[in-house]
């Protein structure tokens, strides 16, 4: 398991944004040296799809081998291809349109237009995952887990209270009822969260400030989900100063001013 949590706190979600950028081309360019390739776990919401926004306009983004990236989310909307609430769909318009993947390395949650119910979708995503594992493993080696924070504590797709934060036997489940729409969802469980070296919580919002202290401060993940996912190697809590206002001092240290 991971050492304790890290939490670098920012002065505003645009500077959070920016030192995420930089700290994701670092990471993939640190993999690929070390490994020729890198697996990376996309999240959605308005502070990832910011991050993403900001690699693409970072004069460091060619440093990036991008036929050498490997994409993943986390969880997704359960909505055809394209819609515009689909995390894949703000991804490619942030980045991914605008860098050269190589298209069958990134690995989208198929939607209805791919499956035909939102189980089915989340078995199909399964079987990619193990597809692409190495040897001995049940999944990729996933090198930086990206999630953002409800303000109830969830993260992906796992939502306090709900079943699926009971899933120990499957990597991906389909989430019905979850209480934020849209009701059906995608989701990694906990497994294949806390199998990545690296998880980054990126937070900002003082709607969120609760939510991260909780996360910190020993609650169960059944109470708050995020505190149920850490990294192998390492767990960063990346805040803004709103999002930050009541986490734990012990853990706190400062970003960019």
């Amino acid at each position: 398991m991971s050492s304790s949590p890290v939490v670098v706190v920012h002065r505003d979600a645009r500077l959070l944004a920016d030192a995420a950028a930089s700290r994701f081309v670092t990471a993939v360019v640190d993999a690929q040296a070390s490994r020729g390739t890198a697996d990376i776990v996309l999240t959605g919401g308005t502070l990832g799809i910011a991050v993403l926004a900001s690699v693409a306009t970072s004069r460091i983004r060619d440093a990036v081998d991008w036929t050498r990236l490997t994409l993943w989310w986390g969880d997704e909307r359960y909505l055809p291809s394209g819609h515009p609430d689909r995390n894949e769909t703000q991804a490619r318009a942030a980045l991914l349109d605008l860098v050269p993947l190589d298209p069958e390395r990134v690995h989208a949650v198929p939607g209805p237009d791919r499956s035909a119910d939102v189980d089915d979708a989340a078995g199909q995503y399964a079987r990619t995952l193990a597809a692409h594992a190495g040897p001995g493993r049940a999944r990729p080696g996933f090198d930086v887990l990206m999630l953002g924070v409800g303000p109830d504590a969830h993260v992906a797709s796992l939502f306090p209270g709900h079943p699926a934060v009971h899933e120990q036997a499957r990597d991906v489940i389909g989430v019905r009822g979850s209480p934020k729409p849209p009701p059906e969802r995608v989701s990694l469980t906990y497994p294949a969260l806390c199998s990545a070296r690296d998880v980054w919580f990126l937070v900002s919002g003082a709607e969120k400030a609760s939510a991260v202290a909780l996360a910190l401060s020993g609650a169960g993940p059944l109470q708050a989900p995020a505190a149920g996912v850490t990294g192998t190697r390492s767990t960063t809590w990346l805040l803004d100063r709103a999002a930050a206002a009541h986490a734990p001092a012990a853990y706190v240290r400062l970003g960019s001013p």
